[in-house]
């Protein structure tokens, strides 16, 4: 073997090391929940799973350690938030933030606690566009779940929630 072809197949190698060793990195990525002043009593959503995509699979959703429950939004107002889930991820580019709500949601109004339907959260969930590099240490996220601008009151008095998420 000459010294070029060497020297040629030491660079592919490594830069086939160099490669395989970016797709291994991961970082620690947190989601964290806040919310905005609102005109209820309780906002109520019932969060079961939260799951992101990355650039390096746009096609794979990869489920978050969540703290399941339900939060009342309104207990996160004013500088508080919440860790709703958080996981090792690709140090890559997050693309999407998907809730997955349970069938437990309301809302309180005039001290009356209302059913708060989600029309397909409970199937597909609901997707926040993030588009944000991500580092190789921790990163946190705080997605602000904007309860004034997310519960609608229907003609009929049933409340519904078109969630408005907004990346703070």
């Amino acid at each position: 073997m000459t010294i070029s072809r060497f020297l040629f197949a030491a660079v592919l190698l490594t830069l086939g090391f160099a490669a395989c060793k970016k797709d291994a990195d991961q970082t620690t990525l947190r989601i964290r929940l806040t919310d905005g002043p609102g005109d209820f009593q309780q906002v109520n959503v019932d969060i079961r799973e939260i799951r992101v995509k990355t650039s390096q699979d746009s096609s794979e959703w990869i489920l978050l350690q969540t703290n399941a429950g339900i939060y009342n939004l309104l207990d996160f107002q004013n500088g508080i938030d919440t860790l709703i889930a958080a996981g090792p991820v690709p140090a890559v580019t997050l693309k999407e933030v998907r809730f997955v709500l349970g069938p437990d949601n309301s809302v309180m109004v005039d001290s009356v606690l209302y059913p708060l339907t989600t029309p397909s959260a409970q199937e597909s969930g609901l997707k926040v566009k993030i588009d944000k590099d991500l580092a190789l240490d921790i990163n946190t996220f705080v997605l602000d779940f904007d309860a004034a601008e997310s519960v609608k009151i229907q003609g009929n008095g049933v409340y519904k929630l078109h969630p408005v998420i907004k990346l703070k």
